[in-house]
């Protein structure tokens, strides 16, 4: 998931006694989006079918314990997926695969280190131990069961990042090939916003770019240095990765990727400098510089990863529901949002399964409802609308990844994305936040619905952590289709002004990645059927369109799009 907000899941008990505290979510909120100034009115059939009573019913299903935390390759998975399937069948919408069924199979290798390993480092006779979880997290995508890491030198290369369209280059061509390269996270915190994004994460600053220069860069080792403010979250959450890993199995079974990839805690990122006779932070303001050249630690590493090794054949459920006009309906507006979270895993406060109510239970009760509301349509939108729930978001973003690989409909002909990762828990707001905002002609759409409810479009309110890297939507993003990425809005109706700020934090801090993530007591679905009203304008709206929505002049994605749709 891309960002922190509330979860589902307690034994049927349990179910009964949250429900009895909050029969305000249990309302149906039907208010029927009016006409707008360039878009027809949304028929009030479609609008009538989101309601909070329904997206209750399916967040306690695909959140209950039953589902074992909805990892992929587990009974959870079989039982997710095919829940989401049954509910497109019994809405009336087609499989959306052209095989005739609702299932795309994704291919996926899951590796767990079976050890507890010592990560060391050496300088001479000194010698810095690590352990295992405490002081970093470590796992491998190469597809082997075992990996091992045996005096490899260890190179700081600051924020890893080479941008030749702003003269940044932090390797300045040293050879890292075998070494183990430490990097620091996010982007450098400039005050000149021309350079990098200011407080705006770009993708430079994303955890997986780093990895990917270790690759490009044929590193034997990535560790990144956690710091929570730059991360954005919890070294806790980094402690979640310690168990299996997915990937896409690669011809080449991953094996260009870097051996090792991690992330250290900044206690012992401080004990490491020092040892190589560095200062921490002293170090780490020379590499927010253009000027910095990496610097040889005179260390080495040591590690070994024993590793379980297994394939999986996950889905992406998808369903179709056909456009009216035979010109349009070849092509297609996409809604998405992921199934999967982190199954059973390490307890927390006695809990250890990650049951994912908010992240994203609640966001592929929303896409079923979505779903419902275009069925129920007199007369479909002129272009086909997909409905796709996709597998091993948690894993990096993996079935949207694969889905954009290989999709089941052109690309070119994939008009627009719109992304649905945690639905608004807590009531209505008189914002929506839009995470790059600005970015593509999607947003005019989302104004205009937003200016009928009277509301307002926002920013990203945290552009620091990077929630655009962050979700499903950067894979269609990639590859060119215009994508919409909202988060819940932050201006409560009557609540305080800090309310919506302080949700975000609690969330971040009890339940982010962690089995509290369940329906808790207060939770106010009307929120949510707001923010469902304006993607359904939304999409109705693109889908009746008499062209395609385009990216904003200057935007990166923009050239990727206009050579896809070249003759």
């Amino acid at each position: 998931m891309r960002f922190p907000h509330a979860r589902s899941a307690l034994a049927l008990l349990a179910i009964g006694a949250i429900t009895a505290c909050q029969p305000a979510a249990e309302k149906q909120d039907t208010t029927i989006v009016a006409a707008g100034p360039k878009g027809e009115p949304v028929p009030a059939e479609a609008v009538a079918a989101l309601d909070t009573a329904t997206l209750m019913r399916h967040i306690r299903v695909l959140s209950a314990d039953s589902l074992m935390g909805r990892k992929p390759g587990t009974p959870g998975e079989d039982k997710a997926t095919a829940y989401i399937a049954a509910q497109f069948k019994a809405i009336g919408v087609a499989p959306g695969n052209p095989d005739g069924t609702y299932m795309q199979k994704v291919p996926l290798v899951g590796i767990t280190v079976k050890n507890a390993p010592t990560l060391t480092f050496r300088k001479g006779s000194a010698t810095q131990a690590l352990k295992w979880r405490d002081d970093y997290v470590a796992w491998t995508k190469h597809v082997s069961p075992t990996v091992s890491l045996a005096n490899s030198n260890v190179v700081f290369v600051g924020y890893g990042i080479e941008a030749p369209e702003l003269g940044w280059d932090d390797f300045k061509g040293v050879d890292v090939t075998g070494k183990t390269v430490i990097m620091l996270v996010n982007d450098p915190p400039l005050a000149d916003t021309s350079q990098f994004g200011g407080s705006r994460m770009t993708y430079y600053g994303r955890w997986t770019y780093k990895y990917d220069q270790g690759m490009k860069h044929k590193a034997a080792a990535v560790l990144l240095v956690h710091e929570t403010d730059r991360a954005g979250y919890p070294f806790a959450v980094v402690q979640g990765r310690a168990s299996e890993q997915f990937d896409l199995v690669t011809p080449d079974k991953n094996m260009s990727r870097s051996s090792v990839e991690g992330w250290i805690t900044v206690d012992q990122a401080r004990k490491l400098f020092t040892m190589a006779g560095q200062d921490f932070d002293s170090l780490k303001a020379k590499a927010a510089t253009k000027a910095f050249t990496p610097v040889d630690f005179g260390l080495t590493a040591n590690l070994t990863l024993q590793n379980a090794l297994r394939t999986v054949d996950s889905k992406n459920v998808v369903a179709k529901l056909e456009g009216s006009d035979p010109a349009l309906k070849g092509e297609y507006v996409v809604y998405s949002a992921h199934w999967d979270h982190f199954g059973i895993g390490e307890k927390v406060n006695g809990d250890s399964i990650y049951n994912g109510a908010a992240d994203n239970a609640s966001g592929v009760a929303g896409l079923l409802d979505l779903a419902q509301a275009f069925r129920n349509m007199k007369t479909p939108p002129k272009r086909s609308i997909l409905f796709i729930s996709v597998t091993a978001e948690e894993q990096g973003l993996l079935g949207s990844q694969y889905y954009a690989m290989q999709p089941l409909y052109p690309l070119a002909k994939t008009v627009a994305n719109i992304n649905v990762d945690e639905m608004n828990t807590w009531g209505k707001t008189k914002d929506l936040i839009v995470v790059g905002l600005g970015a593509s002609e999607l947003d005019d759409y989302a104004k205009q619905a937003a200016d009928e409810q009277g509301r307002v479009l926002r920013p990203d309110a945290e552009p620091e952590k990077g929630f655009y890297y962050r979700s499903d939507h950067f894979n269609f993003a990639k590859f060119g289709v215009p994508a919409f990425s909202p988060n819940p809005g932050i201006e409560y109706e009557g609540k305080p002004a800090e309310y919506g700020r302080q949700k975000r934090d609690e969330f971040t801090a009890n339940q982010y990645h962690k089995p509290q993530d369940e329906i808790l007591p207060g939770w106010d679905m009307s929120g949510a059927v707001q923010d469902l009203q304006l993607f359904l304008a939304m999409g109705y709206r693109i889908a009746n369109a008499a062209k395609m929505p385009e990216w904003r002049a200057g935007n990166e994605f923009r050239s990727i799009r206009e050579k896809s749709l070249r003759p």
